[in-house]
Order: C-alpha cells, then structure tokens, then sequence
C-alpha cells in the first residue's frame, strides 16, 4: 500500500511539472500495403495463416505493419515518446504534453489523435468520470487425471469428461496476457510444460525484453489454471496446450498505456498462430481520473483494448477475459475489454455453482449479457510462486480455467471456427434460456457442446452456421459453398411458424428488430442441405 501511495504521488507530481498526456496519433494509410499482401509470411507465419484459411478469413489492411517511416518521424518528434504501438488501429501510443502531442497533426500522414484524458478531446467528457473508483486490474487475487482438491472446478464444466476422451489442448496455442510469471521455469507445477516443450515463449512489452518468470506473481496462479500439474493435487483444464506468456500489465501504474500494450501482445499472438487469449485483466479505472472509462463507455467497441480484442477475434481467435471483481462496488458492471462484443467474459462462482459476491456483473451499458458465462473463481485451487498448491479468489481464475476448457473443447473438434466453439460452448451452458445479470448464460457443459457439435456434424466444412446466438437485432447466416439459395424459419415455442426469410448469395443478413424477445427454434433448408435448433432473441 505504501508503494502504490508513493507511485501515486511521484506521478502527479510529474503531471503538474510535466503536464505529461497519454494519446494514440491514427495515421491515414500504410503505403506499403499492396507489398506485405502479396507476400504474406512477411507479416504472419504459416500457422497463422493456416488459422485463417481453416476459417475462410481473407488477410486485410490491418495485417500490414504500421509504416516504418511513419514511426520514425513520430520517434524523433519534439517532446514525444512512443510507448507502444498497434497495426490493427494502424495507431501509435505515445507520451507528451499537450501542445508536442497536437503538433503531430502537422505531418500530412496523421489523421487524427485521441487524448487519453478525455477532457482534451473535441467531444464532450462524460459527467461521471471522476466518480469511478479505481480497479485492481490483477481482479483482487487472494491467497483418468488424478485431480486432487482442483478436481470441482473441472468437474462442474463437464471438463473431466472431455479429458478422459484424451482431449487436453493438444494441437492449440494459448497466448496469456499477464503481470508476470515469477519462478514459471522452476517450480514444480510447471514442468510438465517444459518436459514437454509447451512453453513457446514469451515477451514483457512494458520492459521491452524477453523477462517474463522474475517479476509478480499473478501470471503464474493464472496459468497453473490451465497447464499446471501436480499428481493428486492440480491438473489445469488445458494441461497438454502449448503456450505463449506475455506481460502486459505494469504493476507500478494505472496507466492506459496498458490497453495499448495489451493490443500489441494481441497482435503478436496472432502473428505466431495463437488460438485462444487468455487474460485476467481489467481496466476501468486510472490513476488519472480523467483517463478513466465510466459505464456510458462500455457499448464493445469503444476502448482501444476492447476494439483490439474485437479484431483478435475476427482473425479467427477466441478471446476469453475475466470479468472483473467489482460486483460489491458502486461501479459493479464488466470492464475492458471482457465488455468487448466479440469476447467471452467469464465471472465467477462458488464451489457449490452460486454466485461469489466479488464478480463483475452487466448488463453492458447497450444491454448486452455480461458475463457471458460462469467459471469456479472463489475457493480456486492455483499454484503459488513456491510451487505449493494453493486456493484463490477472483475473476482472475475464472477465466483461465474456462479459457482452458474451451481449448481442451476446440482440441476435440479442431475444425470448427473460433464463432462456432463460442456458439456451441454459450449453447449448452445452464442459463442460456433465461441469462441474469449476475450469471450471463450461466455455466457450460462442455460435454453436451461436444455432442452437440459432434450430432450436428459442425466439424464438417460443408455446414450451415447462424451467428450471432444469442442475437440483438443483425442475424447472419453461413450458407455451405455448394448451396446459394435458401430459406430461413423461426417458430415459437409451441411450434407455430414466426417468420420466414430468404437467403441468398448477396442476402445472407436477416434483421430481427422488430421480432418479440424470447426462445425460438430456427430451422434452414437449402437444397440439399438443412439445419435446426434454439435462437434466443435478446
């Protein structure tokens, strides 16, 4: 406590001598771009783009690197310090005052800057800024498998069942994004991992280095979660997956430097092929209050690491991000970026399946579900730093054990797309028919989602898909590449047909606003081909 006061007090009083701001400067184009997509392994490895051809996703403008020259004239600005930087928002994060900043916008090549302090900026600042309280962004951490004492948080996702099929991960990549792995390449729950050559590497983006196993402890309990092992004590819910281990997170600060880091380590982990992000971190609140998100924000795809995780996930990766533990706050709802559209956020529950009191809850703030589904997070058993085993409380093991799970799932049927895993796994959780604000869909069953996309032969690429499920308002619908005509129906629950909807080539989008909220059951025929099921209408 007394160094965090210090770290505080040290940083204001550089941003009244300094007047030190945080932006991202956009750049208009990268005139390079017609270069890197005609030679593809200059910017992705083959992995990754197998990833992406497994999922009929074509490569875009925002693979292409950020140009160099740009990043160079930027560097050497008067004034300006370049923090971090992201292809995908082709931005760069960096660090001046306020007049250095803005005169960025005399190069023809910028488009726009975005202050982190909002007050800055040309619209006008939220009422309730400098009403939020700051948030642990390490989500309050409290100190045949042979399973031991972490056997219920398996088990309560079906998860042993999986793991008796031999489907652990084998085949798929998780990226963690963390604070830190202190003592991951030596103590015991680990290594299994390097026996094995799981571990592929990893990257402290706040030092810049290659340090990741000397500094906190958070990422280490996370990822013990997972690809932890102890006979007879621990076994994670993704023990054969391989693994990637980032530091994003800089434990001295709340700084939004921190979404900027996390969106480069997001990218990085695309580039090498990853399948799943796993993060337990959250961000709402800085030490600058004027930096902070407020509830009117959280709409999932305001944020800058909210719409990096949302482009993460449209390269084909299943982004899995811990709620938060602000349940008993005055600001109780999901953060950044597990209230992104196109994340999974995952609260917390007891041993016993009922809610645990500390877990972030929604709606977001456009009335979306959040969470959307529900993980064991208070009594979790996790390894600590000495390589005991150990329980826990937070979101922050919520969120590794489902991101683990799901891995494990996606193992077993590797030829689904990252939308249709989310879909099977939201599907068959207990409260997909009746979501809470505390629960989301509630808890998954990973062994019902397994026959379900095993009876519905989704692991076949000749399939009809609809998405998203649940929906608001814009329902989209995959046809099979043999098929270019079809038809859709929705019935109510005592079978009476709804509505109809042609489909096409050009017409696969079908709107449902007007359509009543509730439980339907979907049905689409194509000539040769037809599918069915339950659509929940938001």
């Amino acid at each position: 406590m007394i160094k965090k006061i210090l770290v505080v007090i040290i940083f204001t009083f550089s941003f009244i001598v300094q007047a030190q701001e945080d932006a991202w400067v956009y750049f208009n184009d990268k005139p390079d771009a017609a270069t890197y997509l005609s030679n593809p392994l200059s910017m992705l490895t083959q992995r990754a783009l197998d990833r992406r051809t497994a999922q009929g996703i074509a490569l875009d403008n925002s693979d292409v690197p950020i140009a160099q020259t740009y990043i160079d004239q930027v560097t050497v600005a008067s004034g300006i310090t370049v923090m971090a930087k992201s292809k995908w928002l082709n931005a760069l994060h960096v660090r001046g005052s306020q007049s250095h900043i803005q005169a960025l916008l005399s190069f023809p090549f910028v488009n726009s800057i975005e202050f982190a302090n909002q007050t800055l900026n040309s619209r006008v600042p939220n009422s309730d800024t400098l009403a939020i309280a700051l948030v642990n962004k390490q989500m309050n951490v409290e100190v045949s498998y042979n399973y031991g004492s972490s056997a219920n948080q398996i088990q309560m996702l079906n998860g042993h069942l999986l793991h008796e099929q031999n489907y652990t991960g084998a085949g798929k990549i998780i990226a963690v994004l963390d604070s830190g792995f202190i003592n991951v390449n030596s103590v015991l729950p680990f290594q299994r991992l390097f026996t094995n050559n799981l571990i592929l590497g990893g990257y402290n983006y706040v030092s810049q280095n290659t340090e990741v196993y000397t500094l906190h402890n958070h990422g280490t309990m996370v990822l013990s979660c997972m690809g932890g092992y102890v006979d007879g004590q621990l076994v994670g819910t993704a023990p054969d997956a391989q693994y990637y281990l980032f530091v994003t997170e800089d434990v001295t600060t709340e700084n939004p430097v921190e979404e900027s880091y996390w969106v480069e380590a997001a990218e990085e982990a695309d580039r090498l092929g990853v399948d799943v992000i796993s993060s337990s971190l959250g961000y709402f609140g800085y030490d600058n209050p004027n930096y902070s998100h407020t509830y009117s924000q959280m709409t999932g795809n305001k944020a800058f690491a909210s719409r990096g995780a949302n482009i993460a996930f449209s390269k084909g990766i299943i982004v899995v991000a811990s709620a938060g533990n602000s349940g008993a706050t005055a600001n109780p709802y999901v953060g950044v970026p597990a209230e992104a559209t196109h994340v999974l956020a995952i609260g917390a529950v007891k041993a016993n399946e009922t809610y645990a009191t500390f877990s972030s809850i929604g709606p977001s703030f456009d009335g979306r579900i959040k969470p959307d589904i529900m993980a064991q997070g208070q009594a979790s058993v996790v390894a600590s730093t000495s390589g005991a085993v150990v329980t826990a409380n937070g979101t922050s093991f919520s969120g590794p054990i489902m991101a683990g799970m799901i891995t494990s799932f996606w193992s077993a049927v590797p030829s689904l797309t990252a939308a249709e895993v989310i879909q099977l796994v939201t599907e068959s959780a207990d409260r997909f028919t009746m979501p809470t604000s505390q629960f989301g869909y509630g808890i998954p069953d990973f062994q019902l989602a397994l026959s379900n996309a095993l009876s519905l032969s989704l692991f076949d690429n000749d399939t009809i898909l609809i998405y998203p499920n649940p929906v608001q308002d814009e329902l989209s619908i995959v046809l099979p590449e043999s098929e270019v005509t079809g038809k859709l129906f929705l019935y109510n629950h005592i079978g009476q047909l709804v509505s109809e909807y042609a489909l096409s080539e050009t017409n696969k989008t079908v709107y449902l606003s007007n359509l009543a909220s509730g439980l339907y059951f979907y049905q689409v025929n194509t000539t040769h081909k037809s599918t069915k099921g339950k659509l929940l209408k938001l």
